[in-house]
Parts: structure tokens; sequence; C-alpha cells
């Protein structure tokens, strides 16, 4: 009772607790979850010209485009944000102009006589290469019926924007292309550039003249470049420095042993076995559909297979290729053997030897086929075609010619001649070399379509091939090798915390070394030599949430893409980060030092040949005083100098006579002096130059319009947040 009295007296303060505790969740439920009042969004992944993106439907599109797709995901994923940026652009700049697609255009540029470029790239027939008028007609039916499902429907309805983006695209490329317009003087400049002709004499001293121990590089040597580079090396993001330390994972000896044993295993059941293709297919093996000749096999087992009983098996045997031993190699933090992992034990069984010509003539109907339906038709027409051939009713030659679908040899009767072994499919070649006997007609199935073949003769010069079958087992490093080398790599992380430490453990192993990758930015996925992947883009959200100096702490892995497995660990450090704008000394300067270093030079190797006669500089410097003739304004790249397009630009400026200060080039300093210079050969067409300048610009529009468009919106880009 005397509780509840104190409520009572009290009540005001009850008021304002339950007031507070309302607001907190108020403000709770406002700062979290997908909206904020403040104007946050936590699904924004960007946003063109204050239009969001928002990452539920960019996830559900990337699903519904690429579900069980084997392109690269982050590849992929760019793609996707590139069109929708540019769909943005264009649906907004198409809007401003009064731009738009109709309901009746769009249905036409699906199931018109001119359809978009995005129908007639995704509706192709295999056969012809041209558009599938009868897939584009089922789906047109399935849509006016209402019986696409539910997926269909998306990824059509997705389809249609690419369509009505792509339209819109066209019309304001060619909006500003019909705006174009090329005035006199600049014809007139173009044909100038074009056809005027100089002729000159040269003298080049080469950069190499000055020893690197001779140039002196100081902080403003560095700034001055920066400041004369400024509009190529300004950036418009922020980029991250990494440097990497890479442990390759390869296999012990006693990992070579064991997958060694695993083949020996096989070998009594693989000699027994009676369907080889079975069997090799069931033991990760292969089997040739064609028979080589001794050189082509690995020269480890070319003697033996010579000599071997047909159904013996040779081997195992450490094979590369075609002709390689197993090479011993020893681990960055030891010396135990192992054997590279692009080598793997293989056993090899002779299944047919044949002495076979080492050449044949024939001639073939092709009727093409890629569906069952297709298969079954072409099967009744060759026998309908064979049938003609066995009664006398036509010649091989006119049925060729006149239904064979093969264009390599339909207009010559179906004949190919002096073809050798293997250069036809495996089942054509059996015939043609193995089983088939001259004159006889053979029916052939292949995944072309269905043959009708004639051998016509082989050569009297034969050569013993073999057909064989494989067992292959890669030497890769077992699950105990790899984990034993990741704890190897964790410690190696756990006592280099820093890149100071991380660089001074690699001066003091000369097993390793640390290598440099090229500046990154926030939403890139490619790194270096290590390629693109979820390890790649794992690094870099690392760098852009760590400070220069640090090292990760996470070992990262790659993995082999052929047999799968941890092929490498990475330890990573950030070495610097670069904000927006033009880049500092600090940051840019070993990017940049041989170039800076090669300025020094160009002005040291100026100075002293300034006020010397080109003869001079030739005798002093041993190089040869040479002659260039028929050198246009607009040609940078000369024979025998390379590109040199400030060169060129001093040649034009420069009158008859005159000699030029020291030119510092691209591969070396240079001293002219113009000796003729007859101007444009010939009468200026200048309605012809400003056509040719003005269709020039057209083609660049296509390129050029997106790329403006982009560079004078806001774009807002938070993709690294979410991937």
């Amino acid at each position: 009772m005397a509780l509840i009295g104190k409520i009572r007296n009290n009540s005001w303060l009850l008021i304002v607790m339950l007031g507070l505790g309302l607001g907190g969740f108020i403000l709770m439920d406002m700062m979290s979850g997908q909206q904020s009042v403040f104007g946050g969004n936590q699904m924004v992944m960007g946003s063109v010209d204050g239009e969001k993106l928002d990452w539920n439907r960019f996830n559900r599109v990337e699903q519904l485009l690429y579900q069980g797709s084997a392109t690269e995901v982050f590849s992929r994923r760019s793609a996707l944000w590139n069109y929708f940026v540019e769909e943005s652009l264009i649906n907004q700049e198409a809007s401003e102009i009064g731009l738009g697609v109709s309901k009746r255009e769009l249905t036409d540029l699906q199931f018109g006589a001119n359809p978009s470029p995005i129908i007639q790239q995704r509706f192709i027939d295999p056969n012809t290469g041209q558009l599938s008028r009868e897939q584009l007609n089922f789906f047109k039916q399935q849509i006016d019926n209402k019986s696409l499902t539910g997926a269909q429907r998306s990824v059509w309805a997705h389809q249609e924007k690419e369509i009505i983006k792509t339209s819109l695209q066209r019309k304001l490329n060619a909006l500003v292309s019909q705006s174009l317009y090329t005035p006199t003087w600049m014809a007139e400049m173009g044909n100038e550039d074009q056809n005027a002709r100089v002729d000159f004499a040269y003298v080049m001293v080469p950069y190499s003249e000055v020893d690197n121990t001779e140039v002196t590089l100081e902080d403003k040597d560095f700034s001055d470049y920066i400041k004369e580079n400024a509009a190529r090396l300004k950036q418009e993001e922020e980029t991250r420095k990494l440097a990497y330390v890479v442990f390759d994972v390869l296999p012990s000896a006693k990992d070579s042993a064991s997958w060694r044993e695993s083949i020996v295993k096989l070998i009594p059941e693989f000699e027994t076995a009676e369907n080889d293709s079975i069997f090799v297919q069931a033991n990760y093996g292969s089997i040739s559909a064609n028979y080589f000749t001794k050189e082509e096999y690995s020269s480890i087992i070319a003697d033996t297979l010579s000599t071997a009983p047909e159904g013996s098996v040779i081997g195992p045997f450490v094979s590369q290729g075609s002709a390689s031993e197993g090479k011993i190699q020893s681990t960055q933090f030891g010396v135990q053997p192992v054997i590279d992992d692009f080598y793997s034990y293989k056993a090899l069984k002779l299944i047919d030897r044949h002495l076979m010509s080492d050449s044949a003539s024939t001639r073939h109907i092709l009727l093409s086929a890629s569906t069952p339906a297709q298969f079954s038709d072409a099967s009744k027409r060759i026998d309908s075609l064979l049938n003609v051939l066995q009664t006398g009713g036509a010649t091989f030659d006119s049925l060729a010619i006149k239904f064979s679908q093969d264009p390599g040899s339909s207009t010559n009767g179906g004949k190919y001649e002096n073809i050798t072994p293997n250069q036809f499919i495996p089942e054509f070649n059996e015939v043609l070399f193995v089983t088939g006997e001259i004159g006889k007609l053979y029916k052939i199935r292949s995944s072309f379509g269905y043959h009708l073949v004639e051998v016509l003769s082989r050569s009297s010069e034969k050569t013993e091939r073999y057909k064989t079958a494989y067992l292959s087992q890669p030497i890769v490093p077992t699950d105990e090798t790899v984990n034993s080398r990741f704890d190897e790599v964790n410690a190696f992380v756990g006592k280099n915390r820093s890149l100071d430490q991380l660089r001074e453990a690699v001066t003091n192993n000369n097993k390793i070394s640390i290598q440099s990758a090229p500046p990154v930015k926030a939403n890139d996925f490619s790194l270096a030599d290590l390629g693109t992947g979820q390890s790649s883009r794992d690094i870099i959200r690392w760098a852009f949430e760590s400070d220069p100096g640090n090292v990760s702490p996470a070992v990262y892995s790659y993995q082999d893409q052929v047999n799968f497995y941890v092929n490498k660990y990475v330890v990573v450090g950030l070495e610097s980060r670069t904000k927006p704008g033009l880049p500092s000394v600090e940051d840019l300067g070993e990017d940049v030092e041989l170039e800076v270093t090669r300025k020094k030079k160009g002005e040291s190797i100026a100075a002293s040949i300034t006020g010397k006669s080109m003869e001079e500089i030739a005798q002093e410097y041993d190089v040869d005083l040479d002659t260039l003739t028929g050198v246009t304004f607009n040609q940078p790249f000369i024979q025998n100098l390379g590109n040199e397009p400030k060169l060129v630009a001093e040649v034009g400026s420069l009158e008859v006579g005159t000699k030029s200060e020291p030119i510092i080039g691209n591969s070396g300093v240079f001293v002219v002096e113009v000796v003729n210079k007859p101007g444009a050969i010939g009468d200026p067409n200048i309605p012809q130059m400003r056509s040719q300048i003005t269709e020039k610009s057209k083609v660049q529009v296509q390129t050029q319009l997106i790329q403006s468009l982009r560079k004078n919106a806001k774009i807002q880009d938070n993709r690294s947040r979410f991937y």
C-alpha cells in the first residue's frame, strides 16, 4: 500500500519514465533497420544524381540473371553495377529532353522485322548463326497466352528494360552524332596535318649515355613531375597500395608416395577391365578417341609402348604434358624434397595398335543436326541418299553439291584429299583409316549430324599408331600438408604484425620475397598476379579498413583452378593510402621514379649539348647523324624512332634551315634541323576531309557520350559495404 501511495504521489515520474522507454524504442527503430529519419539507408548500395540503387533489387537481378552461371562473380557484379548506373543516367537524360520508347515500339524491338541487338544476341540458331525466329515466336506465344513461369516473367521484364536502355542510348547517340559539324578551318588543318610532308636531319643522344648512379633525385624533382603531369596523375577515387608475401603450398615426398600407391592399386583391375571407357571414367582417367604415333607420347614410355602387348598397362610414371619427368623442389622454409604440382602419376593401357596409312582421300555428305528431332530427320534423309546411290539414281558428286551442309567440301562434290590421321572427328577418322574399305559407303553419326562417307584411297606409306587409355593422379598436396603449411604461415604472421617487421623477416630469409601490388580502389576485385576471386576481394576490403603499416591478421588462401586445392597462402601488409586528387611525393615516388630519372637524364644531356652543332653532338656521343623524309604532323610514331610526339610537334613548327633546341623525347634527347618542307601534296579536298573528320567523331560518340554522362553525374558508390 505504501508503494502504491508513493507511485500516486510521483505519477509524473512514471509518465516520464514510460515516455523515455517508448522514445528509446522509437529512436532505436529509427536508427536501425533499413531506414533512418536522418537520411541514412543501410541497404542503399549507391545512387546516381540522387536516384538510389537498392541492394535487395541488385541482389535479386543478379540471382535472376546468373543463377547457376560459371561467370566469375565479381566480374558479373561489376558489369551489373555499370548497367544500373548507365540505365539511370540514360533514363534521366532521355526524360529531360522528352525521349522515350512506346509500348508499340518496344513490341517491335522484341518481335519485329529488325529486333533489338539484345534479342539478336540471345536468340541465335547455333546451326546458322542467325536469329532464330522459331525460339522468338515460342516466347511470344508464351507471353500472349500468359503461360510464362514466374522466373521467366522476371527475366523477360528485365530484358525489356535492357532493350529500352539500348534503344534510348542509340537515340541519344544519334542526336549527338547528327549535331556534329566540322568547320572549314578544321578541315583545312586536318588536310595540312595529314598531307603536309617535312624532311629533317636529326641526332639523338639516348638516355643510356647517362648512368643511373650519376642522377640524384630530390623531392622537388618528384613534385615538379607531379605538377607537370597533373591531368594524368589526378585520382578521382582513393587508392590503397599493398605489399604481400606468397607462400606456395607444394606436395611433400610423402604426398607423392601416397598418390603413386593409389595408382598402383588400380593397375590390376585396369588390366582386366572389360569396358575401358567406363573404368577410366569412374577413376578420373581418360581414353583416347584417336590413334597416335609413338613420337606423340611421352618419351618416358614411347619405347615400352612399341613392344607392349595389347591390353597391358604401363606405369605408374611421372609425366607433365607429353614428355616431362618429375622434378624436385624445396619449400621456402626447408629442404624437404617435393614434386611440383604441375606433374601427375599416370598409368597407360594399350587398347589397340594399327599400321595406319599416313594419308587418305575421301568424300562425304553432311546433314547437320543438333537436337534429337534433327538427328532423327537427318538419319532418315541419309538412308534415302544411300538408297539413291546404291540404286544408281544419282552420282555422289551431284548429291553432295545439292544436299551436303559442309561448306568446306559441298562445292567439290564432298571430296577431301590427302587427309592425315586425326584431322577429322574421331568417328570419321576411324572409318577413314581403320575400319572402312575403299569404295564402300558408310553412315556415321557425329556431334555435327549424320555423314555419308566413302573412302576413296589410302597412301602406301604407313606408320604404326596406338590407341590408349590413361589413369592419372595429379601430384598435389594432401590435406595434412595444406594444414601444416597454414600453421607455419599463421605462426609467421603472429611474429610479424607490422609492415616493417614483415620486411625485416623477408630480408632475413632468402627463400621468400615481398612484392608490391599496383594501387587498388575500394571496389576492385583483382590484385596483381594473384588475380581475381574472393581472397583478392577480401584483401582489398581489409586494406580500406586498416591503416598504413599494418599487416592483416588473416592468412589468405588461393586455390588451384584445375585440381581445386589450396596452392598458396598470402600474407598482406598495407603500404600506403592516397586520397582523391593529386598524389603526394610520398605516395607516388617509387611508381614514377623511372620517369623522373629519365627526365633528369634528359635535362642533363640537353644542358651538355646546348649550343653545339649536330655534327659535334654526333661525334661527342658516337651516335649517327641521320635524315628522315616525308614525315607528317599526325604521325607521332616515326619509323626507327618509335612514338615521339614532342619531336613531331617541334619539327612541324620549324622553318626550313632552322635548328631546334634540345628536345627531351621518349627514347632520348633530339636536336633536329628542317631540310625541306614542301607542304601538302595535291589539291585539298575540303568536303572529303570534313566528312572524314565528322565520321571519326561520330564513331567516338558511342563510347564518349556515356563516359561524359558518368563524369558529370554525382555517383555515390557503396558497393564495398556489401561485398
